[in-house]
């Protein structure tokens, strides 16, 4: 919905960078740890409630926006509810689910991504066309609040785990330390790389294939969409049981794969963003679809192995803050200024030249996976 608010709220592509990167990650930042240390301590099932609720009722104020810094406020409040309920998830997952089985359990929890994001953007663009942008997160909100309430008689209590496996100590000097291990830094970096990728990729694909092929925001929601969701729930669970498979072989080479398939998706990307053909530009981009669903259960389950038993929901808080501060900060920002500026230079296809960020960012991300698979192998074979 992102040219049905622009044009409504007569903004610029880098107000929409802003809206859908710093107005996000600052606030996801700043309370992701805290939260997930909740989550590892005290109840993960609760914080899970409170968040759905609480991203829920900002994504439905978003509806009533007359201005930039109205809804820039209202993702703030989507971000404050996102920030904890996937460490809170991870912890129940943790908790609940035996390792050699944890990497589908992500899978199927990580789901959601890429079916959320087939029903927003196909769904979204149709009631964007029938009935407005405001409609959308108004009636998104309110589906959110209904299924938050049913997380209740859902999710069953979670064993707590033992004082000793989540330490007494602060939050703040756990994740340091645990940003410490040169294994774990190398994990991190590539979250923060790979989120120059994505960030912008999901910022801006949909306004590319207006722009560029002259399709309306139905038409590239529902192809755009249908193709994401198809490819996240490929992406998950393969990603998932791939995973699984990998730490029962005993290598420890757990970030291989989806560093290979970064690095395809580099190459068929930047094709994408100067194909002359509508169709064939969605397919070049059905590459990074993929890759970035199937990053998520390695990602995450590699971060798990490196951070230990009692500390999943901080591991997974870390890898979060790297792939949601600086890359969706930044990123789309990026893109929409060098837009802005193609744009009012009189070049072609102005938003294919600032969203060459994201095959570079793809190579790079490939690259460091490839460093942090080599150093964890070596550190799970010597443990």
């Amino acid at each position: 919905m992102a040219e049905a608010i622009k044009a409504d709220l007569a903004l610029s592509d880098t107000s929409i960078g802003l809206l859908t990167g710093a107005a996000f990650a600052i606030c996801y930042t700043l309370l992701s740890l805290p939260l997930a240390r909740a989550s590892d301590r005290g109840s993960p099932r609760f914080v899970i409630v409170l968040c759905t609720l609480l991203w829920s009722a900002m994504t439905a104020l978003g509806g009533f926006a007359t201005s930039f810094l109205f809804l820039a406020c209202t993702r703030f409040g989507v971000a404050f509810g996102e920030a904890g309920a996937t460490p809170a998830a991870h912890a129940i997952i943790a908790r609940k689910i035996n390792p050699a089985f944890r990497g589908l359990a992500i899978a199927f929890f990580a789901l959601g991504i890429p079916l959320g994001t087939m029903v927003g953007f196909a769904g979204g663009g149709a009631v964007s066309d029938m009935l407005g942008w405001r409609t959308g997160l108004i009636g998104a909100g309110a589906l959110g609040a209904a299924i938050g309430l049913l997380v209740l008689a859902i999710i069953s209590p979670t064993p707590p785990t033992s004082s000793r496996a989540t330490g007494s100590e602060p939050f703040f000097q756990a994740s340091l330390r645990l940003l410490s291990s040169k294994d774990f830094r190398w994990l991190f970096i590539g979250a923060v790389i790979g989120s120059f990728a994505g960030a912008p990729f999901y910022a801006f694909a949909a306004s590319f294939l207006i722009r560029a092929h002259g399709y309306s925001a139905s038409e590239a929601g529902l192809a755009f969409g249908l193709l994401q969701g198809l490819m996240g729930i490929l992406g998950t669970l393969i990603g998932g049981r791939w995973f699984d498979r990998a730490v029962r072989s005993g290598t420890g080479r757990v970030l291989g794969p989806p560093a290979v398939l970064f690095l395809v998706a580099s190459t068929t990307t930047a094709a994408a963003l100067f194909a002359s053909i509508g169709w064939l530009s969605i397919l070049l981009l059905v590459p990074s679809m993929l890759s970035f669903a199937f990053l998520l259960p390695w990602g995450f389950g590699a971060a798990h192995l490196v951070a230990g038993n009692g500390k999943e929901a901080m591991a997974s808080s870390l890898v979060l803050i790297g792939s949601g501060l600086f890359g969706p900060a930044i990123g789309p920002l990026l893109v929409g200024a060098i837009s802005d500026a193609a744009t009012n230079a009189q070049m072609p296809n102005g938003l294919a030249i600032g969203l060459l960020i994201v095959p570079v960012a793809s190579a790079a991300t490939g690259i460091v996976l490839l460093i942090a698979n080599r150093r964890i192998a070596g550190s799970l074979r010597r443990s």
